[in-house]
């Protein structure tokens, strides 16, 4: 397997699609399967994995990657919560463990690329630099998940449906005759099964149920909550407090153990501060026009980026936007173009 790519595989059809294509090339390969210690119930076992290979003739691995797993992602996504912020573990996963602790177990194999089947395109330009687009499905583009790749981890990328479309990715596979274990498409949290995030959280040990009070913007108290890790900015479930008109969270205040409640209005802002950005692009050396996304089902909008220092800037939007929630990505794009991405702040 020296100088070969792997090909990270989960048991669905995208990875076995993203596998074909390569085959199809004549490159060497091998998958590589790695597991959580998060897996669900009725997640395929190494026979079914195997199987799954077979169709393609790839060798396969399946790495332990249960402790890296845990302490990268999961208490991430503990220390997130007992922050006040809300976290986006796809954002951290990729590149600490899918293009971090994975890579690194398929180099040691002989890899020298890793193939995944997100929906996204890397290309290299005239100045040696990588760059990262949005994948040509804009119902399944997966870019704003892979800002947090660094240039040496874009250079060992490989996106094999970056053009295609889910539509095309199917039939080909029917065509084909490729069977994937798992249809289902994957969730955005992959590690909680059958429980609510406050439950799983309260399961790790991590976090208490502290009640505390639920304040309006102007600091009337209307309520009690049993804990703010069961609440993000935005949401409407779960607050119960009788009003004119339904509250939303508008702001968690984790030092005085508040859940600052509003309307609909008091969700709006026109700015916010964004920390720990990688820039995949070179960072621009002072304002710069760009479309900014704030979570992944939300639409980029016009916005104007002002850096401040290496590696923080400001946020202003060409028009307020709801629910900037602190702990999800703010991922830059210019037209197709990833420019980079980081946490939005308190």
């Amino acid at each position: 397997m020296t100088d070969s790519i792997a090909i990270a595989i989960s048991g669905g059809i995208d990875s076995l699609v993203s596998a074909y294509l390569i085959k199809e090339q004549g490159i060497d390969a091998f998958a590589i399967h790695f597991l959580t210690g998060y897996e669900k119930p009725d997640s395929p076992g190494r026979e079914a994995l195997k199987a799954y290979c077979r169709q393609l003739a790839l060798p396969l691995v399946v790495v332990d990657l249960k402790t890296s797993f845990r302490s990268l992602v999961v208490d991430y996504f503990s220390n997130a919560y007992h922050s006040g912020e809300t976290p986006n573990p796809c954002l951290v996963c990729n590149p600490l463990i899918k293009f971090g602790v994975l890579f690194e177990k398929a180099r040691e194999l002989g890899a020298r690329n890793l193939a995944t089947g997100h929906y996204a395109r890397v290309a290299k330009n005239r100045q040696g630099r990588y760059q990262l687009f949005k994948g040509l499905d804009p119902h399944k583009d997966q870019s704003y998940f892979l800002a947090r790749l660094t240039q040496e981890q874009l250079a060992r990328a490989c996106f094999p449906l970056g053009r295609w479309t889910k539509l095309e990715t199917k039939a080909l596979a029917e065509e084909k005759g490729l069977q994937p274990i798992t249809r289902q498409e994957s969730q955005d949290v992959c590690f909680i099964h059958g429980t609510s995030y406050a439950d799983f959280l309260a399961q790790t040990g991590r976090l208490d149920s502290k009640p505390g009070e639920i304040v309006d913007t102007t600091g009337r108290v209307v309520g009690t909550h049993n804990g703010l890790h069961q609440f993000t900015v935005g949401q409407r479930r779960g607050i119960n407090c009788p009003a004119s008109q339904a509250y939303y969270v508008v702001r968690i205040d984790i030092r005085n153990n508040r859940l600052v409640v509003g309307f609909r209005e008091d969700l709006s802002t026109d700015r916010c501060r964004v920390r720990d950005i990688n820039w995949i692009a070179e960072m621009p050396r002072g304002p710069v026009a760009v479309a900014t996304r704030i979570r992944y089902r939300h639409r980029a909008v016009a916005s104007v980026v002002t850096p401040v220092g290496d590696a923080a800037a400001v946020v202003r939007f060409d028009l307020p936007q709801d629910a900037v929630t602190p702990g999800q990505g703010a991922v830059f794009y210019r037209g197709d173009e990833v420019l980079g991405g980081g946490w939005i702040e308190r």
